[in-house]
């Protein structure tokens, strides 16, 4: 079987297709496993685990405090990122490692807070000095664990069994199913939490202001040209004097407003091309727009604006408010900023 890399033409041996082969199937194995382990979780919520769960979103909403979560090993790593999730979407979080909390870190969790403590067997050892913390001062603990008869779901106010599932290693030793299950259920505990306060796109953009993603989380309003910028014209101009209109603009349309100054078609450089007579300086812009261009509003999401353009193949769009244009934005805009 040839293959080419830089430019080079490569025969794979068939020792080496089929080391291919099984590595795909080793790497298709494991999505199942995590598949089933997923699927798994699915159905314990909606029977057994599902009444623990909304009594844990609860316990976390009405709290003063802040959640703790904590765990050892790929415990740890999950219930870092579970931290980091709720954190951005409105539940005030953080990571405690529980061998620091045992040398001084303890002192970060306040009485009002909430303890969340990841351990897939609920016997880990470093978790005990944190756990006794919580009984102590009567901070409220949430587990998640697969042992129901476990030390640590025994001492927790809410204990989030998970189903026992196969780990996607072969020697059933790595943390695979069982680290992708945990992961889902504290996404799950984040979305939830999410949604029963109301989290706005709004809000998440107070915690996302760097990057793509807080690109497409600011208002079209914040990147429109606005006021002599706007390329307008009204219906019954010659396009003679349209196009000259077009060319100072440079935004590659005209907006036709009709005497009210509503925006009721648009002229683009297509539409030129494709009614392109030697009549056409003499037309009205009437005669040559296309009547009901699509528009967004000054609060559109500019992630939405960006949807808009690539789902109608365009690469402008007019933003009024009460059917007069306001504004307009470019595909160049959206680009600049980053949401692209």
């Amino acid at each position: 079987m040839p293959r080419i890399k830089h430019n080079l033409v490569e025969t794979i041996s068939p020792k080496a297709e089929q080391e291919s082969a099984n590595l795909i199937a080793s790497a298709v194995r494991t999505m199942d496993y995590e598949t089933d382990g997923l699927n798994a979780l699915r159905t314990a919520l909606q029977d057994g685990l599902g009444k623990p769960f909304a009594l844990a979103v609860s316990l976390v909403r009405e709290s003063k405090g802040r959640v703790i979560v904590t765990g050892m090993g790929k415990s740890g790593h999950v219930g870092t990122k579970i931290a980091a999730t709720m954190a951005s979407t409105g539940t005030q979080a953080f990571f405690v490692h529980p061998s620091e909390a045992s040398h001084g870190d303890l002192g970060m969790i306040a009485y009002e807070d909430v303890i969340l403590a990841l351990s897939w067997s609920g016997e880990t050892v470093e978790l005990e000095n944190i756990v006794d913390y919580s009984r102590r001062y009567s901070v409220p603990l949430i587990s998640i664990t697969s042992n129901a008869d476990s030390t640590l779901a025994r001492a927790s106010d809410v204990a989030l069994v998970l189903p026992v599932v196969q780990e996607a290693c072969p020697h059933g030793l790595a943390p695979t199913t069982s680290s992708v299950m945990q992961l889902a259920l504290g996404d799950a505990l984040a979305i939830a939490l999410l949604e029963s306060k109301g989290f706005t796109a709004s809000d998440f953009r107070a915690f996302h202001p760097g990057g793509r993603l807080g690109a497409q989380l600011k208002h079209v309003r914040e990147i429109m040209h606005s006021g002599d910028k706007l390329p307008l014209t009204s219906v019954d101009k010659s396009m003679a004097e349209a196009i000259v209109v077009m060319t100072e603009r440079s935004f590659g349309c005209i907006g036709a407003v009709d005497d009210q100054g509503t925006l009721v078609g648009i002229v683009t450089d297509g539409d030129l091309r494709r009614k392109m007579s030697p009549d056409l300086l003499s037309l009205t812009v009437g005669d040559i727009m296309t009547p009901d261009p699509i528009m967004v509003t000054p609060d559109t999401l500019v992630s939405g604006a960006l949807e808009t353009v690539n789902s109608m193949s365009i690469t402008a769009l007019f933003v009024v408010e009460d059917g007069r244009p306001v504004g307009i934005v470019h595909i160049h805009d959206l680009l600049r900023v980053g949401a692209a």
